[in-house]
């Protein structure tokens, strides 16, 4: 059967809940968004992330999104786990200092020589149908360790993050590659076909 794309009808929008038009290029191409129209979030809107879990927070963002747009949301909440720091920065990985840099110099400092450094990027997505209600939800995980010092390019924590299957860090992991291991590419793999069967895409 068709999809509405196929059929001429107008295709499907898809609101990616964030402000961030790199995010919302990214999670678009990992979901092989061919067949719809991605919007970002509305501009000035901000969600107060008051979840006890990845999962909690992207349904908190894309129940508020979908409720406000009147239209399909997505939404996807991510931090890294040192398991050395007891899980931190978790869930503050965002908030743990004001800038990139100070945010790894933090992390650096409190990890200090040990050679235990083990970590973990952590992704979930929630998808809200029209009505504000989530109906699907994915998770992934990438496995890697804490260099003690940048290596590469990349925002976040992402020159510090070294990914041995992949024998570089994440700011220097090529998109494909960071689709197919990153923690974030592994939720997004996992929810897609889901949402294109919801959103008549097949």
């Amino acid at each position: 059967m068709a999809g509405p794309a196929l059929a001429g009808l107008p295709r499907p929008v898809l609101v990616i809940a964030s402000g961030n038009p790199y995010k919302v290029a990214e999670i678009a191409a990992m979901l092989d968004a061919v067949d719809l129209e991605v919007r970002r979030q509305p501009d000035a809107l901000d969600i107060e992330e008051t979840g006890n879990t990845y999962l909690a927070n992207a349904r908190l963002k894309a129940e508020a999104v979908a409720s406000l747009t009147g239209q399909w949301a997505l939404a996807d909440d991510s931090g890294l786990e040192v398991d050395a720091l007891g899980g931190a920065p978790g869930l503050y990985s965002a908030r743990y200092a004001p800038t990139d840099p100070e945010r790894i110099d933090r992390l650096l400092q409190e990890l200090g020589p040990t050679p235990y450094r083990s970590a973990s990027f952590n992704s979930a997505m929630a998808l809200a149908d029209p009505s504000g209600t989530t109906v699907l939800e994915a998770e992934g995980i990438c496995r890697g360790e804490i260099l003690s010092a940048k290596l590469g390019p990349g925002g976040g924590y992402d020159p510090i993050f070294w990914v041995r299957e992949a024998a570089m860090t994440y700011g220097q992991m090529p998109a494909h590659l960071k689709d197919k291991l990153g923690s974030r590419g592994k939720a997004a793999r996992l929810i897609a076909p889901g949402l294109k069967r919801l959103l008549g895409l097949h």
